[in-house]
């Protein structure tokens, strides 16, 4: 198992613990992240946009120009943005942190 943590849109620390080979984005939304997800991490939306602390950042293999064609639709993007859909999880990512931005909006939980 590897070690996760996300900080929601109130700076608190969230840990999750991820199996090699999940997505991210399943891992996140395992422990009640608004991270909606709505292509079901096809790429088809920017729903599960994350912010990738600098430090874990270039850690990840680069993002494909479709990502990127995603992201500029996302809100709050900033240097360090993915799709969490896209992050798939290793063991060199043990305590990868990432940020959800406030600006993230998952119409399941409304």
């Amino acid at each position: 198992m590897v070690a996760v943590s996300f900080v929601n849109d109130k700076s608190e620390k969230v840990p999750a613990r991820a199996e090699v080979g999940q997505r991210l984005l399943e891992v996140g939304q395992a422990v009640g992240m608004s991270l909606e997800g709505t292509c079901e991490g096809q790429m088809a939306c920017s729903t599960c946009h994350v912010i990738v602390s600098p430090e874990w950042f270039d850690r990840l293999p680069p993002a494909s120009e479709d990502e990127e064609d995603m992201l500029d639709l996302a809100a709050g993007v900033t240097r360090t943005s993915r799709l969490s859909c896209q992050i798939v999880i290793t063991e060199a990512l043990d305590g990868l942190e990432v940020r959800v931005p406030g600006e993230a909006r998952d119409i399941q939980r409304f």
